[in-house]
């Protein structure tokens, strides 16, 4: 599960990343608002989808460090964070399931635009503190057909993508082998459990985000069933505490998740509270694999009062993972 940095990236490179996916984020806002607007539609898509996959394999651990907290610290903006959560997601299933290209491009461009037909609605959902009233349910239930015929007006030709969008609130065949379902039942399982992941552990103002651990639980049950092959799946490829998700060590400690490890609940973590909830002056590192302390349990975002700073977590993570294989010898101070 685990995944090395690629060799030679530097501390600058890093710095870029974060803002390459913030400025990713942005432009992927502006194309779901405004997209009668974007000339060529379908290659802007295609663009920002490989805008992803580069991003990605910088480093994968870092990607989900930053999707997972861009996934349970913002409601502004819910629409895109969601949809860009939801396609670097898919993009890590499609390579852990072994999806056909066509197969893989049509998830990925699904779960970008799953959701254009209720975009400004979605962010206004995400701050509603009250139930979606009549209407909005109304909206809620149409979206996957408004999605697909705007596509379509859009001139997306992918009929794969197309149908995806069309019927990604289906629940096809839950138990039947992925293999032997058709391309579309297929990619519609896998985008329908990444979409209600992604959403349970967003927070909305009506409600708070669940921890990542509580959510794939919701989906697969508490002992992460093995005939579920979409759910497991998505155990393998993210772990049970993803990078940039929070938890409880059995010391008392809070920490948040830096890397994934090749056992889904032994990560590398850095505490950052001590029991008393008092912040370490520096974040201290434990991989979790190699003995106490371990995790003791999952922890939402939006239940823990801490301020940090990303880059230099992922820059931490990073070393570790290079001094593990030899790359440096020391920490960074």
């Amino acid at each position: 599960m685990s995944s090395s940095p690629r060799h030679g990236a530097h501390e600058e490179e890093y710095e870029d990343l974060l803002s390459l996916w913030a400025d990713l984020e942005a432009g992927l806002s502006v194309l779901l608002a405004q997209p009668r607007q974007v000339l060529d539609f379908p290659a802007k898509v295609r663009q920002f989808d490989r805008w992803l996959q580069d991003l990605a394999a910088h480093d994968i651990d870092a990607a989900l460090y930053l999707m997972f907290q861009l996934a349970s610290t913002s409601t502004v903006g819910y629409s895109a964070s969601h949809a860009l959560v939801c396609s670097t997601l898919c993009h890590l299933m499609a390579r852990e399931l072994a999806l056909p290209l066509r197969e893989r491009n049509a998830l990925v461009r699904a779960a970008l635009t799953m959701n254009i037909g209720m975009t400004a609605l979605q962010d206004e959902l995400a701050s509603q503190r009250e139930r979606p009233n009549p209407a909005q349910q109304d909206a809620i239930r149409n979206h996957p057909q408004e999605s697909q015929t705007i596509l379509e007006r859009l001139y997306v030709t992918d009929h794969l993508w197309l149908d995806v969008v069309g019927q990604h609130h289906e629940r096809p065949h839950e138990r039947t082998p992925l293999a032997e379902l058709e391309d579309v039942e297929r990619l519609t399982r896998i985008l329908g459990t990444i979409d209600r992941y992604a959403a349970m552990i967003s927070p909305r103002q009506s409600r708070p985000g669940r921890s990542a651990l509580d959510s794939v639980r919701a989906l697969v049950g508490p002992g992460i069933d093995q005939r579920d092959e979409v759910g497991y799946a998505l155990v393998r490829c993210v772990g049970l505490c993803p990078p940039g998700t929070l938890v409880k060590l059995d010391n008392g400690d809070t920490a948040i998740v830096l890397r994934r490890s090749d056992k889904a609940n032994l990560p590398l973590v850095a505490s950052l509270l001590d029991r008393s909830g008092t912040h370490y002056r520096e974040p201290r590192l434990h991989q979790t694999s190699h003995g106490k302390p371990r995790i003791q349990s999952a922890l939402p975002r939006m239940s823990v009062v801490v301020e940090m700073n990303h880059r230099t977590m992922v820059r931490l993570g990073l070393y570790a993972a290079q001094r593990s294989t030899g790359l440096v010898s020391q920490l960074p101070t």
